[in-house]
């Protein structure tokens, strides 16, 4: 995994979700600045697999903080989704430890944290950035 080569608010956002993709999942990521395609003066980033393929992640300048890593996270989410469906494994990322090889984590935010929760029980399994083998409950 790459360090995020931008500043301000996409990269505070896109930290965490790096953290836990690089603790939980084979997916690596090379991250580098994308052209603006999104709108004038957006910050937005490619998140690329080392075959080149990748998917453009921006931030949401509107939304609080958490909100902010949340959107990330659901944006780097999908992405690793295809990049697992791409090398024939299971597309479950970050997987439910109360039901594995059944459906991912889903990103939120609870009580002002950006969170990833069980979408069956939504019990909150450990916020963005805190996933690994020491995943605790916020």
């Amino acid at each position: 995994m790459d360090e995020s080569p931008v500043g301000g608010a996409l990269a505070r956002a896109l930290g965490p979700v790096l953290r836990d993709l690089s603790a939980t999942c084979a997916v690596r990521a090379a991250v580098t600045v994308a052209k603006d395609f999104v709108s004038p003066g957006a910050d937005v980033v490619m998140v690329c697999a080392p075959d080149g393929s990748g998917r453009g992640v921006s931030v949401a300048e509107h939304c609080g903080a958490a909100e902010q890593v949340a959107d990330v996270a659901d944006q780097v989410q999908e992405w690793v989704v295809e990049e697992l469906c791409a090398l024939l494994r299971p597309a479950v990322w970050p997987e439910c430890p109360a039901h594995p090889g059944t459906h991912p984590l889903a990103a939120g935010v609870e009580r002002g944290v950006a969170v990833w929760s069980c979408p069956r029980s939504g019990r909150v399994v450990a916020p963005v950035g805190g996933l690994g083998p020491a995943a605790v409950s916020p």
